[in-house]
């Protein structure tokens, strides 16, 4: 018969259950002020009040999390003088762990077991340590890590969960073997936490201890030592009661054979695997070992233990993705296939990124291929992967095509790699569709993405050509809607974006507002920008400002480097002051920089417009004795010279240093000699050596233009209207350059002003007394 107490107690009880489900829909509604009032009425209740009292409202805002309400009904409990239980106390903990009040978390741990008497149980323990792995905080972790040697409280399986994230968090790499080795101290091995460790060390790109752990698991699968089921969400989780067994026996009885040495796997890059590049392709033949390996896993394909196997497998080979290591990833693929495992679309999405990473685009499709057989849709992130290496390869059509496919990107970099492409391709027009597709998945840009569109749409004028009224109005809209593109997504300028900018607003000739930018900046500005802003005022002739710049690189302690001193040095050809250049050379030499063809190409120049080709001569043969290579551009600079001055010696001495330093001639090399000629009344010979020249431009070695004579000839003396067209389309499908084309053309036009064409390389009456001009040239100066 129950006593009027007990009656009494059950209607307290069912009051109190009632006020904290009242205060659980405050919370739930987000009436605050509601919450707290009944809170309050709560503690004022006439009943002495428990922990249990308060377990629905803890419940509540562990799960939510909701610290801040937690730590008003600590404050209400400690005035009332309620004393916590140790299932409040860890509820307590999980709210103010998971909404990141790691400090009063940590006093919670500290001093409430102090003051009450209730020492935390390990999972308030784990659960801080999660807190401080998620929030990435090691003074609070360590403070727990000495509290719990302290107290004596001991690790569990999760223990070493948090602490395997803390050390892959730091990139502590030894932190996890140590674990390692205290956990099988303590434990044997199961499936779950063989995962973690596996995942701990591909995170720590440690192939070799990730495969090995790997065949643990795959070992101890094979021996039905699966302890996994799943929850009523669904969820995989361990059926193993968590009770310290120390691992029985040597680790390496746990392993199962796949017919090779697992160390030599691990470590292989270059093996007879890593040339099979078509393993995907092929249909890989089953041993008789292996058709046992798979009879003994066939029983346990429906069980979880295959979804947490292949989990693993796909770590591994996306580990071997971020190392490019193919031929490690290529062996795991094939242990699957031996294993009975279906490969998922995340597992091929690191394979693919191994083998592109090591092998390149081709093979990485033909991987693709066999995806699409299998009626395995790819991941974003895989075509992303292809699609940056066909941009890398300059494949823009299947680039595109591959981005067109993504439905979910978060990572700009594939975008911005096609943009680098259509950059490096000058094709600005290509990259505005790509830059619409970035807007239509809401992809917010990064720097790098401004740092090209900068070089993409800075300027509007083409190479060569100069900036005019319109294209002017043009590309400040254009430099103006990228800089207020970049303020909405909260991006600063990098010292690559403003030098790509000054180098837009050079290339269009406004220097007025290179300037401006240049000085409002504040970006901190390097050798390169200030390169960039001198190279732009030397080319529109303005010296007196870059000498300026160049005083205030050098004064801002901003270190020249060897293409400053060219800048400069090819500024003082525009004041004609070869004083000033030797004085630049000077500083050059003493900064540890060497003078180049280019810089001897500046001073040539100098020379020339002094008119003292002697000189310029002579520095030309010094050049030869310091062994630095010459290039056109330095030749074409003497002849340019010669040309306006009539200098048919000079001319005829320079094309026969060229035939001997074979330096093949470019279009310019050909205007400049054969205009030399006809200005001085030479037709003939302006015609042998357009022809001579050409011929060098096709080829300098006899032997090879004897090979491609018949073909040549063909394109040369066709006689219908579209020879022309044909050499276009010649050159264009055999990769050649603009001055190929440039030669053919010059040796049909020879043909059709009706002189023969010649195929020697040497014969040119105008050139026959060049050696003797040479010879004399030098007697002269001797």
């Amino acid at each position: 018969m129950s006593t009027g107490y007990e009656f009494l107690g059950h209607k307290e009880e069912s009051i109190s259950k009632a006020t904290q489900m009242q205060i659980v829909d405050a919370l739930c509604r987000g009436e605050r002020s509601r919450a707290s009032h009944l809170l309050l009425n709560l503690g004022h209740a006439h009943h002495s009040l428990g922990a249990d009292d308060f377990f629905h409202i803890l419940n509540y805002c562990a799960r939510s999390p909701d610290p801040l309400f937690v730590m008003e009904t600590w404050r209400m409990m400690e005035e009332k003088e309620i004393g916590l239980n140790n299932k409040c106390y860890l509820l307590m903990m999980q709210a103010l762990c998971k909404g990141g009040y790691l400090e009063e978390a940590s006093n919670l741990i500290y001093f409430l077991g102090e003051r009450y008497g209730i020492y935390p149980i390990l999972p308030v323990y784990n659960s801080f340590l999660g807190a401080c792995a998620k929030l990435h905080s090691m003074v609070h972790a360590n403070l727990c890590l000495d509290l719990m040697d302290s107290r004596m409280v001991g690790k569990n399986e999760v223990t070493y969960t948090e602490l395997l994230k803390l050390a892959v968090w730091q990139k502590n790499l030894s932190a996890v073997h140590e674990i390692w080795e205290d956990y099988i101290k303590h434990y044997s091995l199961s499936i779950f936490s063989l995962r973690k460790f596996i995942w701990s060390f591909t995170r720590l790109r440690d192939l070799k201890s990730a495969y090995e752990t790997l065949q643990h698991m795959v070992a101890l699968a094979m021996m039905g030592k699966l302890y996994i089921t799943r929850t009523s969400e669904g969820r995989l989780r361990s059926s193993r009661l968590d009770i310290p067994i120390p691992l029985n026996g040597r680790l390496s009885s746990l392993k199962v054979d796949f017919g090779e040495n697992d160390h030599a796997v691990a470590l292989r890059t270059d093996t007879s695997v890593r040339n099979n590049e078509q393993y995907v392709i092929s249909n890989v033949g089953i041993s008789e070992a292996e058709s046992v390996k798979i009879g003994m896993m066939n029983k346990f394909k429906a069980l979880p233990v295959m979804k947490v196997l292949r989990w693993s497998f796909s770590d591994v080979i996306h580990a071997c993705g971020r190392t490019q290591n193919s031929g490690l990833a290529e062996q795991l693929m094939l242990q699957m296939q031996s294993l009975g495992l279906q490969p998922s679309s995340h597992t091929y999405d690191g394979f693919i990124r191994a083998i592109v990473s090591d092998r390149g685009l081709r093979n990485g499709m033909e991987v693709l291929k066999i995806m699409q057989q299998n009626n395995l849709k790819p991941q974003d992130s895989t075509i992303a992967t292809l699609s940056v290496e066909c941009s890398k390869a300059l494949e823009l059509d299947l680039a595109e095509a591959l981005l067109d496919q993504i439905s979910r990107c978060t990572n700009p970099k594939p975008f911005s790699a096609f943009l680098a492409a259509c950059d490096t391709m000058d094709k600005p027009e290509r990259a505005i569709k790509i830059f619409a597709k970035m807007r239509q998945l809401k992809l917010r840009p990064d720097i790098r993405t401004y740092e090209l569109l900068f070089s993409l749409f800075g300027n509007v004028n083409a190479p060569y050509e100069e900036g005019n009224m319109f294209s002017q109005v043009d590309s400040a809209k254009r430099i103006n809607a990228i800089e207020m593109d970049m303020a909405r997504n909260n991006i600063q300028h990098s010292h690559i974006s403003m030098k790509n900018l000054l180098k837009a607003l050079g290339a269009e000739g406004m220097i007025r507002e290179l300037i401006q930018y240049f000085c409002d900046s504040k970006t901190p500005l390097g050798t390169p920008t200030y390169n960039t802003v001198l190279h732009s005022l030397v080319e529109a002739q303005e010296s007196h400002r870059a000498m300026e710049i160049f005083k205030q690189m050098k004064t801002c302690g901003i270190p020249p480097n060897a293409a400053t001193y060219n800048i400069m040095i090819d500024c003082c050809s525009i004041i004609r002051c070869f004083k000033s250049a030797s004085a630049l050379v000077s500083m050059m030499v003493r900064d540890g920089f060497y003078p180049q063809t280019m810089t001897y190409t500046a001073l040539i120049k100098i020379l020339l417009d002094y008119g003292d080709f002697d000189e310029a001569l002579n520095l030309l043969d010094l050049v030869s004795l310091e062994g630095i290579p010459h290039d056109v551009l330095l030749y074409n600079t003497i002849l340019k010279k010669a040309c306006e001055k009539g200098r048919i010696d000079v001319i005829e001495f320079i094309i026969e240093q060229m035939h001997q330093n074979k330096v093949q001639p470019d279009p310019s090399t050909c205007h400049f000699v054969f205009s030399g000629y006809v200005n001085c009344g030479f037709h003939n010979a302006a015609m042998e050596a357009l022809q001579v020249l050409s011929m060098r431009m096709l080829c300098e070695e006899v032997s090879t233009l004897e090979e491609k004579r018949s073909d040549f000839e063909d394109l040369i003396l066709a006689e219908d209207s579209e020879s022309e067209s044909r050499i276009l389309q010649f050159c264009e499908d055999s990769d050649e350059n603009l001055a190929f084309t440039a030669a053919l053309l010059q040796l049909r036009w020879c043909t059709i002003v009706g002189f023969p064409i010649s195929w020697s390389l040497d014969r040119a009456s105008g050139l026959e007394n060049s050696q003797t001009n040479s010879n004399s040239r030098k007697q002269e100066t001797a």
